[in-house]
């Protein structure tokens, strides 16, 4: 598949850079399409559109636009088996969780926003004073590959809630599936400009979107280092700026706790997608007295884990996304070692046993340290793979300060046999999001860290938020 044009103003348009950039697959390292390598020229006509399009969209009322989203809703519904397909050969996740959770996830957000739409406050009198909020305008919007969709799903479909016309630049690694979006958002209508899709690199196109004095507003998703070069360039315009960045969850397991349930949960959760998430829990904190039988669980739930062919039906964990990420976490695990972790599951190379079409993939073995100490760099550092460290506390106060120790705060997990004992500890963490027992997952709760995780929230009305400016009419209520 080859790929040559961008959707600028509700058509598809050559690119101004003659580059293309390969998608691998990274299961069978196949050139499986080529995408344009946007610049600045294709940002320039991309922001064009967006401002012409934001005069009449940002006057629109929030009945026209929740009409609009159920139309998206419609026309997704209709491609989500598309976009399951390409995200396994893109991504690399097995197919039945690109269609369970990936896919699904462009309709679940969807679902939630428009929840949310009927009693959100566009308009508030108070007194004599009507609190407005207003679309913040032309957004730029920059998102990762590891849960390509989900990103997508939260910040374009806020914008179009909240009345904002988007820029937006899918990760190089991941692209096809924001193409089926942008024809997603064709079919079902969206006016020309309101959405613009623009493909290519960071330093490049994201650079531009960045820097570009015409953008009010950047929503990034991606690594801290790119987050801190946003924020940098974005600066100068005085852009508002939402990020979610990088992640190093604990997950705190009380000595009250179900050891065989949490700890397996735990580790599955530590190594689904990969590890390629960021708010996995990445660090695990047990009783010092109770370490090895925590140990003896994580490895068995590591050893069970059946990893290869996306495609094929057992396989639960498919490959890393690429050659530089299965380098990295490679190192890392190299690294685990030699600073004295005990290798207590997996370790270096790829898993035995792959077969011999997948062979030559992107393949880790899910691993497991034990004795890792809180300063070692495998329990400081994100690696984004399947590595699960295992840290022993002394106390509830020894336990506290090590799961606040490092410079991320994107998400932490406590688990307890006693409900009101999990939440005076919930309260403690330094976390955007606690998950306490492994609940279900609440959709319109907040997403967004403390520290370096970011500055922003996703999800429900907090996403909408982002994508507002308040503005007071004051006198407005007066007789």
């Amino acid at each position: 598949m080859r790929i040559e044009k961008n959707y600028i103003a509700g058509a598809w348009v050559e690119s101004a850079a003659a580059n293309t950039i390969d998608v691998v697959n990274p299961a069978t390292v196949e050139t499986i399409a080529q995408v344009p390598e946007g610049c600045a020229a294709d940002v320039d006509a991309a922001v064009r559109a967006a401002v012409e399009a934001q005069a009449s969209f940002g006057r629109t009322t929030p009945a026209e636009r929740e009409a609009l989203l159920r139309r998206i809703l419609e026309c997704y519904r209709d491609r989500a088996e598309d976009i399951a397909q390409v995200i396994c050969d893109e991504v690399g996740t097995p197919l039945q969780q690109s269609r369970d959770v990936q896919a699904f996830l462009g309709i679940a957000h969807l679902e939630k926003v428009l929840e949310v739409m009927p009693d959100y406050p566009y308009e508030r009198l108070r007194g004599g004073t009507l609190v407005v909020r207003d679309p913040i305008g032309v957004s730029g919007l920059i998102t990762p590959w590891n849960v390509p969709i989900n990103q997508i799903a939260t910040k374009v479909y806020p914008a179009i809630a909240a009345g904002c016309a988007t820029v937006l630049k899918p990760s190089e690694v991941a692209p096809l599936n924001a193409r089926i979006f942008a024809e997603v958002l064709h079919e079902a209508g969206v006016p020309k400009g309101v959405f613009n899709l623009v493909h290519g690199v960071g330093h490049t196109v994201g650079a531009a979107l960045t820097a570009h004095p015409d953008i009010r507003m950047v929503s990034f998703t991606g690594s801290t280092r790119a987050g801190i070069e946003i924020a940098r360039s974005a600066a100068i315009t005085v852009k508002r700026v939402a990020q979610e960045l990088g992640g190093k969850s604990a997950n705190v397991l009380l000595d009250d706790c179900d050891f065989a349930v949490a700890v397996r949960k735990g580790a599955l959760s530590c190594f689904s997608n990969t590890g390629q998430a960021c708010s996995s829990p990445t660090r695990m904190l047990v009783p010092r007295d109770r370490l090895e039988e925590a140990c003896r669980h994580a490895a068995a739930a590591a050893e069970a884990l059946v990893v290869g062919d996306p495609r094929g039906a057992a396989t639960e964990m498919g490959p890393l996304v690429n050659q530089a990420q299965y380098e990295r976490v490679q190192a890392m695990i190299e690294t685990g070692i030699r600073e004295g972790a005990r290798l207590v599951a997996g370790g270096p190379g790829r898993p035995d046993g792959l077969d011999a079409s997948v062979a030559l993939g992107f393949f880790v073995r899910p691993t497991v340290f034990a004795d890792v100490d809180p300063a070692m760099t495998i329990a400081q550092q994100e690696i984004f793979g399947p590595v699960l460290s295992i840290i022993a506390y002394r106390d509830e106060e020894e336990a506290v300060a090590i799961a606040n120790g490092t410079a991320y705060g994107l998400a932490a997990y406590v688990q307890s046999g006693e409900l009101a004992r999990a939440r005076r500890f919930a309260r403690r963490l330094e976390a955007g999001r606690v998950h306490i027992n492994y609940p279900d997952l609440d959709r319109l709760a907040p997403f967004g860290g403390f520290k370096q995780s970011g500055n922003g929230r996703e999800n429900g009305r907090y996403g909408i938020d982002e994508f507002t400016e308040l503005k007071a009419l004051i006198g407005y209520g007066s007789r």
